[in-house]
């Protein structure tokens, strides 16, 4: 029989508890930052971008632990640390991890992906991961609620902040895969941190509608030969009558979700 949570492992009145991936679970706050297609997309792309043998996996900016915790969830021989800045989303992470029974495997460290010091292992994971937050400090309104906020927000640190730490922390024919909307961006990030784009793909959340951000994959700039750029077609979410298209069903089933 599986046993009860521990009382800290139950969701409270601005809690939810949710399926995750596989028989794994959630915690997340009602009205804080939530799982979203993001995450699952960044994990599972992840997933299919980790190289052969990944042993060991890191998530910056890990928030709630949602990719940390898919990316564990398809890698079960590997290890994995997530770092997380913010204090409840770090909080939520670790309660979540207890929650799921990995921590034997994965840790969840409390630090700013900006300071070295927080990913000490330099050069030790072959799988880096990371879902920035699109909008610049000066661009857009911040949430009162500061979990959302950070989130959202550049708070701690932008798309170049994430390709700095990636680049220290990434083995030697390593990849990086982020989820991020700006190319041009992204492509100016990776070379001023020594990496370069190995492939994108575009994610079109509804038939007729503009991508909503892209798939990437990164990795050191010294572990590539000549070549170019792979660019993907688009994977797109929902069709025009917003159903899940056969695409992302196949996705969902793949990280053992319901379709």
């Amino acid at each position: 029989m599986t046993p009860s949570p521990l009382p800290d492992l139950r969701p409270d009145g601005d809690e939810t508890l949710d399926a995750l991936t596989g028989d794994w679970k959630l915690l997340q706050r009602r009205r804080g930052h939530r799982f979203s297609t993001d995450d699952l997309l960044c994990a599972w792309w992840a997933l299919r971008e980790a190289p052969r043998g990944t042993d060991r996996v890191l998530d910056l900016g890990c928030g709630i632990g949602s990719v940390l915790l898919m990316v564990a969830w398809g890698l079960p021989g590997a290890r994995a640390v997530g770092v997380e800045v913010q204090a409840e989303s770090h909080a939520l992470a670790v309660r979540n991890v207890r929650l799921n029974r990995q921590e034997g495997r994965i840790e969840v460290r409390r630090g700013d992906l900006r300071d070295p010091g927080a990913v000490p292992e330099a050069a030790a994971f072959a799988l880096v991961t990371g879902s920035p937050p699109y909008v610049p400090m000066a661009a857009g309104l911040a949430s009162p609620v500061p979990q959302k906020a950070a989130a959202r927000l550049e708070v701690h640190g932008g798309i170049e902040d994430y390709c700095r730490a990636a680049a220290r922390a990434l083995a030697p024919g390593g990849a990086f895969c982020a989820v991020q909307p700006d190319g041009e961006r992204v492509r100016a990030a990776a070379r001023a941190a020594g990496l370069r784009v190995v492939r994108s793909r575009p994610v079109v959340p509804k038939e007729g509608r503009d991508p909503l951000f892209h798939l990437w994959t990164l990795a050191r700039s010294a572990d590539l030969g000549p070549g170019r750029e792979e660019d993907l077609p688009p994977l797109l979410v929902r069709d025009r009558e917003g159903r899940r298209t056969e695409e992302m069903r196949s996705v969902r089933r793949e990280m053992g979700m319901p379709e």
